[in-house]
């Protein structure tokens, strides 16, 4: 089976759960914990995001993040959300309390971490954890209200229970409700308190198992919080008021504060606001308290976003967030709770994103965030992914992606340093292109196992946006995000990037690293005289299918004209020659990255939308772009600006259509002519003049693309959101045959894909020609002739000849990709030409630098033996065929499915060899070599479940292959058996053990009187001897996959014995670890302890005994 690992995103969640989950509904909780003493104590994982997918039913993940490319992803089995995460600090290893009840403990010392144990409650509700800094007893509260203590080690439960009857007692007639908060006096770990939803706090002693105090507040409480000295305490509650206690003196408050309410002048109580979900008071030594809280905004501020306030001393700071507060961290230079926490940052975990605010500057600055949290800013349309592209690509993203970073970050570098990186790394370099809703394309640096976000082009900036509803064109096709990305093409040698968008436009980039100013100088358009020919059933009032193009003599070209305006309408109000965007008429300032070259729209005709662009192609060498539709296509010359083919797929026939469609007429409504392709030319000062570069073609297609509205096809699919497969297009799971003998059917051939090539055209060719290769949605390939002028100047001003060759070779279902490999069954390239700099000075190197595009690598022997030149990998949703050229003969045919369809078929290049990759509907992932195609891999790897993978699906070179497995989330996957030997390797450590720092020092007198922080033997008291032990009702241990018990369990007959021995060695391994490292830790603490007492000895050398 193809191993695989993952890239997790952030996802974007709906509730906030900060250890409270009957605040909001249990399956959207998400918590999260954070481990702030990061350069004191933790380097191993410093966060663990806990994140669950309700609405497509996937397990419950803890993401990991350390310092920048350390990411770790784990699932749990049971698909439970989580609702708190705990770190046993310095001991690689994490506690996870999740909505079925259920503890784990996963160990963090290995680069894939594993569930040791878990334990079951059955007859209570986990609503909160808290482990202490350097202890093994694990403190859990239920809904009902009591609390139990666990043994991490052996996660067995202590017969030592507190009961919430016992913790109340006469305080409250009613029930406390669950426990939503649980923590030990800093001063003293003997004293627990004990947070109730209702609004009691107890704090209870744990040798004398009575409660000390009991204080009561009105509101239900949400959080709390000590003060470092143990003395007061912070409580949060519903009306967003914070109260603050001495622990002496439970009557009441010493002092409430509700910040974001209106104080009244009478001094009546404030009015309420919004809850406080969270706070926590942290100190200093140089100043005041910092007191962080989310929340508590006034009812009032409707509209307003969410916010983290920082109080400090006398200042009030609002942080504006972007999304709502899931949970937030401070992070403290100190992991001992009794001491002056020192803030220093705060991290903040939103739906869609993740803060770190910088205490310690003014302003709070936010630092700038390494991880790549953001993919789904706006939804994912489209996806590409391209390994081992050029070595300078990722570089010049990077460069021109820095500009674009927004000011104001912090100074300092990001504040999460744990884990180190993977030693295994890829030789070569990938990147991964997402195409969004809003019109955005993110390119992504993909070479780790991070993702790291390289550039970000925003499309829509070539168009006018309407500012309301009002506003908004009538021409849109689509209600919702109009500039939404479908298709992209990208030349990664020459940098070319061409992407089409739902409101069926092109837009064609050139990369450049210098800034221009564009602005519109010329519009072009093509008229066509179409023919009123009557249909053979004699009505014209007919509409039971959508009409085909005319195949009678070709209609008048008219040469291209200059308007002025970008619309027109004829005369009783139908839509007419009108794109479906309107284009920028102001300058528009380019920064250095991809700057537009051209725009190309369709147009309404007739009152009737232009069809979604389903395929398209760019190539640098040429310098032609060519997509199409569900009714033909169009090559555009990007260099000239000029259109050179309009054709409905018929024409591409010429007299040799298998169908013989017959003719059907447009309807009576319909105008005489009416404009199909609205070019929008962009030039630069320094360009060529416009005279130059428009010359019309001598030869121009006949007919133009077919109006009327058709089936979408299933490459067209909706740019926001999934489609549920009962709700899909029919044609989604119609019969895939090409042997379709429905006349209208055959009438909506949709073009499917293309291919430039340098190959043989017809049976006589004596020598390669450029041409253009398309394949439909019935199987059909055909040829298409580029006659090129000479390059260099003569390429800009001489018009390139297009002409159609007619039919090649037909396949089962419609053509997905094709290739071309020489005659030694190595991979042909297309042509392409080697970036330049485009805004380069008419003196300079760049502009007088020869283009040379690649020759095709053709072996005369080998050639001259097998009297071949070429082989054409032709691939569909059916079969895969490999025909030799330029006989045009089938050597190799193999048919892929007949139950099913392939979604996603690429040729790709593995290192050793070349072979077919296809994903199937049915889930099958399949490879074939080549030019054999033998079957080599047939794995069911995934059953299509959601439009979105059937969209985003793609393979790229060396045996990789990623798509879009949620809105959310990047699912990418190996079948190449050296990926996945090297996996291990790439993967980075999580856990790295580093010297406890001392505890604070309790000076002389508070040691001779007794005021520093009391320790507590947990042991004596929790233990079996001293508690005895816990009902065995109670909750149920399951050793975990990842424990030795688990392992054991799973092993059986001779590799069990093998197995066994293993387990004996890493049990003896690690116990020999915990003893190099134990024995480590006292010869450091003895080294401290012999200087401590040398220096002691010297200074109290010469004094009296009075002076002590």
């Amino acid at each position: 089976t193809p191993s695989f690992f993952s890239i997790r995103l952030m996802a974007g969640l709906s509730a906030l759960c900060p250890g409270n989950c009957s605040s909001v509904g249990i399956l959207d909780c998400v918590c999260a914990i954070w481990c702030p003493w990061t350069d004191k104590i933790v380097k191993d994982v410093l966060i663990l995001l806990a994140l669950i997918f309700p609405i497509l039913s996937l397990t419950q993940n803890p993401f990991r993040f350390g310092r920048p490319g350390v990411e770790c992803y784990c699932q749990h089995e049971s698909g439970a959300a989580i609702i708190q995460l705990q770190f046993l600090i310095n001991e690689g290893a994490l506690v996870s309390a999740l909505a079925d009840d259920s503890i784990h403990l996963w160990n963090l010392r290995q680069k894939r971490p594993a569930v040791l144990h878990s334990l079951k409650f059955n007859k209570e509700r986990i609503t909160f954890c808290h482990l202490p800094f350097q202890s093994k007893w694990l403190y859990i509260g239920s809904e009902r209200g009591n609390i139990h203590i666990v043994n991490v080690e052996s996660f067995t439960l202590s017969g030592y229970t507190i009961m919430w009857n016992k913790a109340i007692e006469l305080s409250s007639k009613a029930h406390p409700g669950p426990v939503v908060h649980i923590s030990d006096n800093p001063m003293d770990e003997g004293k627990l308190i004990i947070g109730f939803e209702s609004g009691i706090v107890v704090l209870w002693d744990l040798k004398s198992k009575r409660a000390d105090y009991r204080y009561t507040y009105d509101e239900a409480i949400h959080s709390v919080a000590w003060h470092h000295e143990g003395k007061q305490f912070i409580c949060s509650h519903s009306d967003g008021t914070l109260t603050i206690w001495n622990i002496k003196s439970q009557a009441k408050p010493a002092q409430t504060i509700t910040p974001h309410g209106k104080q009244p002048k009478d001094g009546k109580k404030p009015e309420p606001c919004k809850p406080i979900l969270k706070v926590e008071y942290k100190t200093t030594r140089a100043g005041d308290p910092f007191m962080i809280f989310s929340g508590g905004l006034s009812y009032d501020t409707i509209g307003r976003r969410p916010c983290l306030t920082v109080m400090h001393g006398k200042s009030t700071a609002v942080l504006e967030m972007d999304y709502p507060i899931v949970d937030f961290l401070t992070l403290c230079e100190t992991p001992y709770p009794n001491d002056f926490q020192e803030p220093y940052a705060v991290v903040v975990l939103l739906e869609k994103d993740l803060v770190v605010i910088d205490l310690a500057q003014n302003g709070y600055p936010i630092f700038e965030n390494p991880y790549p949290m953001m993919i789904h800013e706006s939804p994912v349309t489209c996806c590409e992914y391209l390994a081992d592209c050029p070595v300078d690509l990722i570089p010049a993203l990077y460069s021109v992606g820095s500009r674009q970073k927004r000011q104001g970050y912090s100074k300092k570098e990001w504040p999460i340093g744990g884990g180190n990186w993977g030693l295994g790394t890829q030789s070569y370099p990938e990147i991964i292109i997402t195409g969004h809703a809003d019109g955005s394309v993110k390119f992504w640096d993909a070479s780790a196992i991070m993702l790291q976000v390289l550039y970000k082009l925003k499309t829509a900036k070539v168009f006018e946006k309407a500012r309301c509803k009002e506003e908004k064109p009538s021409t849109e096709i689509v209600d919702e995000d109009p500039f939404a990305i479908q298709l992209m093409s990208w030349c990664a040698e020459s940098r070319m990037l061409c992407v089409a968008g739902v409101s069926a436009h092109v837009i064609i980039y050139r990369f450049s690293k210098q800034e221009i100013t564009t602005e519109v100088l010329l519009e072009v358009r093509l008229q066509y005289e179409l023919n009123d020919l009557e249909s053979p059933e004699g009505g014209g009032d007919q509409t039971p299918a959508p009409p085909t193009p005319s195949t009678s003599p070709s209609p008048q070209t008219a040469t291209p004209q200059t308007h002025t305006s970008t619309s027109s309408n004829s005369s009783d109000g139908i839509r007419d020659n009108i794109p479906c965007l309107k284009v920028r008429s102001s300058p528009l300032k380019q920064s250095p990255g991809y700057q537009v070259e051209l725009v190309v729209q369709l147009v309404w005709v007739s009152g009737e939308p232009p069809q979604q662009i389903s395929s398209l192609a760019i190539n640098s060498s040429y310098g032609l772009v060519v997509f199409g539709n569900s009714n033909g296509l169009a090559v555009v010359d990007y260099l000239q600006k000029t259109v050179l083919l309009n054709l409905g797929t018929v024409e591409l026939y010429s007299s040799n259509d298998p169908y013989q469609r017959q003719l059907r007429s447009p309807r009576k409504s319909r105008q005489p002519s009416g404009g199909l392709i609205y070019t929008q030319t962009w030039f630069s000062s320094g360009s060529a003049t416009s005279e130059d570069r428009c010359k019309s073609p001598t030869s121009v297609g006949a007919l133009p693309f077919c109006v009327f509205l058709s089936t979408v096809l299933l490459s067209v699919c909706p740019p926001r959101g999934s489609i549920p497969l009962d709700n899909r297009d029919n044609s989604f799971s119609r019969s895939r045959s090409s042997s379709v003998t429905s006349i209208d059917k055959e009438a909506r051939e949709a073009v499917t894909s293309f291919y430039f090539c340098e190959t043989y055209n017809r049976k006589a060719d004596g020598g390669l020609t450029p041409s253009l290769w398309v394949g439909t949605s019935l199987g059909t390939v055909l040829a298409v002739s580029l006659n090129m002028p000479p390059a260099g100047e003569q390429r800009l001003l001489q018009p390139v000849i297009v002409s159609p060759c007619g039919t090649l070779v037909r396949l089962k279902g419609s053509i997905l990709r094709m290739a071309f490999l020489d005659s030694t069954g190595s991979l042909l390239p297309s042509a392409f030409e080697p970036w330049y700099e485009p805004n380069a000075p008419a003196n300079g190197e760049e502009w007088d630098k020869v283009r040379k595009r690649r020759p095709a690598s053709v072996s005369p022997s080998t050639s001259q033996e097998l009297n071949e030149n070429q082989y054409a990998v032709l691939c569909s949703e059916k079969q895969a065929k490999v025909i030799a050229l330029p006989s045009q003969t089938c050597v190799f045919k193999h048919n892929i499915t007949e139950t099913s369809f392939v979604l996603r078929a690429d040729v790709v290049q593995m290192n050793t060899g070349i072979c077919v990759a296809c994903f199937c509907a049915n889930g099958h992932i399949m490879t074939l070599s080549l030019p054999g195609l033998r079957p080599l891999l047939d794995v069911n790897y995934l059953p299509l479940t959601d439009m979105r993978i059937a969209r985003t699906f793609c393979f790229t070179n060396l045996g990789q292959a990623l798509y879009l497995t949620s809105p959310t989330e990047i699912q990418r996957i190996t079948y190449s058996q050296e990926v996945c030997e090297n996996l291990q390797e790439m993967l980075g450590e999580l856990f790295t053990p580093v010297e406890t720092p001392e505890a604070p020092n309790r000076g002389f007198f508070k040691g001779l009187f007794g005021g520093g922080a009391q320790s507590l033997d947990r042991e004596e008291l929790f233990g079996e001897s001293g508690a005895g032990k816990a009902p065995r009702s109670l909750a149920q241990h399951i050793p975990g996959p990842g424990g030795i018990e688990g392992m054991k369990g799973a092993a059986s007959g001779i590799v069990g014995d093998l197995a066994r021995a293993r387990i004996a060695l890493d049990e003896r391994g690690q116990k020999l670890s915990e003893v190099e490292e134990r024995t480590a830790a006292m010869m450091a603490s003895a080294d401290t302890f012999s200087k401590h007492a040398h220096e002691m000895m010297l200074k109290c050398k010469d004094k009296k005994w009075y002076q002590f």
